[in-house]
């Protein structure tokens, strides 16, 4: 297995990922995550030979991604990380995978000293994404509600 950066030709398996986690990773068309490769800082996946297991996309602070979440970083901080979503196919999971993803994404924000961004939905609950998460030592900095569903803003300080 072998972390490497998504390209176009990973859309479908991306979005196919991306399903299998719904509700927690928010839906999306294979338009949008073609958008969403082109707003990201880096987007990386990590394969199997060819076959995609599972995936992390990642946001600069200040594009132009409509995103609500997004934008409730970018009001309240200068430098971040944003992680959009990340997925593993459901055959894949608690096998690391989520983990060696989000080990990728702390580096990547150590080298530019940057915190990490990222929301766990609140309604609908997702604790085991909460429990991951306190794993990498995020910090819950704020709640965010709208429409139907709530999200816990997370951090991760940059000196963490």
């Amino acid at each position: 297995m072998e972390i490497l950066p998504l390209e176009k030709k990973d859309i479908s398996a991306v979005w196919e990922i991306n399903q299998q986690g719904l509700p927690g990773t928010g839906e999306v068309t294979h338009q949008e995550v073609e958008g969403l490769l082109g707003f990201a800082s880096f987007a990386v996946g990590i394969f199997d030979l060819e076959e995609l297991l599972g995936f992390v996309i990642c946001m600069p602070p200040r594009t132009q991604y409509a995103s609500l979440n997004y934008s409730w970083f970018n009001e309240r901080y200068d430098s971040f990380v944003y992680v959009d979503r990340i997925a593993v196919s459901e055959q894949h999971r608690n096998k690391n995978i989520g983990t060696r993803l989000y080990d990728y994404v702390v580096e990547a924000a150590m080298n530019i000293n940057a915190p990490i961004a990222a929301e766990v939905s609140l309604k609908p609950p997702n604790p085991g994404s909460m429990r991951f998460h306190s794993r990498f030592q995020f910090e819950e900095v704020g709640v965010l509600h709208h429409d139907s569903k709530s999200v816990t803003m997370l951090i991760r300080p940059a000196d963490s």
